[in-house]
């Protein structure tokens, strides 16, 4: 998958075989993508699939495979932490015409030298960085349980035939009459 660079709001200007180049303040690499109509997709979080819309000035956080509700609370982290950095109006976040999907607007820029666009995906790569610690534990913490299951140490499993078989298991009495009574059902036979 392609990894996209963005470079963040110009601090100065460099010479760069003659030619003056503006330089970054600030950098960043994620697995993105550009689409034909101008949209980045940012696949890096686990749970959901993120879409800037420059033409529309919208983000939009779609969930990868699975639905529920951390995949819920994955975009409402994503977008609590936009707005409260100014890149997201928070009265717009509201849930997108796609399944699952959450979106909101991005605010519009006083300064003329601040692009919206790359701050968003800046704050967005910011943003997935803090969240990668947490799902890291949580893809070890899985692959140490299918470990434990599909190899088991020696302590924790037993050879075929090794646990006795016992005449009774379980919680229900055969024979036993609900409730420990005995229901008759007579007849009408007079004599």
């Amino acid at each position: 998958m392609p990894i996209i660079k963005v470079d963040i709001q110009p601090e100065g200007e460099q010479e760069d075989q003659g030619v003056k180049v503006a330089k970054p303040q600030a950098s960043m690499e994620m697995k993105a993508r550009k689409t034909l109509d101008g949209n980045m997709l940012i696949y890096d979080h686990i749970d959901i699939d993120i879409v800037i819309v420059p033409e529309a000035s919208k983000i939009i956080a779609f969930a990868k495979e699975s639905m529920g509700d951390h995949v819920y609370d994955a975009q409402n982290r994503l977008f609590k932490f936009l707005s409260k950095k100014g890149v997201v109006d928070p009265s717009t976040v509201q849930g997108g015409s796609v399944h699952s999907s959450l979106e909101g607007e991005i605010v519009k820029s006083v300064d003329e030298g601040v692009d919206p666009v790359q701050t968003a995906m800046f704050l967005i790569g910011k943003h997935l960085e803090q969240e990668k610690p947490f799902y890291t534990f949580v893809k070890d913490l899985e692959n140490s349980e299918v470990e434990d299951l599909t190899d088991p140490t020696a302590d924790e499993s037993t050879e075929l035939g090794e646990v006795p078989h016992q005449d009774f298991k379980g919680s229900v009495v055969p024979g036993l009459r609900p409730y420990g009574m005995l229901y008759r059902i007579w007849e009408g036979k007079e004599k």
